[in-house]
């Protein structure tokens, strides 16, 4: 009888793991389309120290909307500074701020689209009529200039 030659090792079928998926997690801005929540001139920019957002001029009642979508977690005007106040959650990263309206046209725990128009611009706690437009990214105010086109 011949020896077997042919030992066949049991190797473990060891694939390197290649995730295809190499996009950061569905949590990104990136998978948010950002759009301008109302139009007009920015006013005021973003400031570290003062300013935890940004300022768009505009007319009294002009239409102010959701910038991406997501599900209203606040609409009120129980935080002084901000006026009548609607905050919205996109993910479990991202809140966009949207302060100083005239008339909040949506309730906390309703879901909105981008471009859904969810109040109306006005002055409340404010001394000229604008959109105080904040987007806060784990709590942390950030620059909205950053996600929004430069139109």
């Amino acid at each position: 009888a011949k020896p077997l030659t042919e030992t066949k090792e049991a190797k473990p079928d060891v694939k390197a793991e290649t995730k295809t998926d190499t996009k950061p997690s569905a949590e990104a801005a990136g998978t948010l389309s950002w759009t301008w929540p109302t139009k007009g001139k920015v006013i005021s920019g973003f400031n570290e120290s003062g300013n935890k957002g940004i300022d768009i001029g505009g007319t009294k009642g002009q239409a102010v909307l959701a910038a991406a979508p997501g599900k209203v977690i606040y609409s009120g005007s129980d935080l002084r500074g901000y006026g009548k106040l609607i905050i919205v959650k996109h993910n479990s990263t991202y809140l966009s701020v949207y302060a100083n309206n005239s008339n909040l046209l949506v309730k906390e725990g309703q879901q909105v689209s981008a471009g859904q128009k969810i109040a109306e611009m006005g002055d409340t706690d404010s001394n000229t009529v604008k959109l105080h437009f904040e987007i806060r990214q784990q709590g942390k105010s950030i620059d909205p200039a950053k996600f929004l086109a430069s139109n």
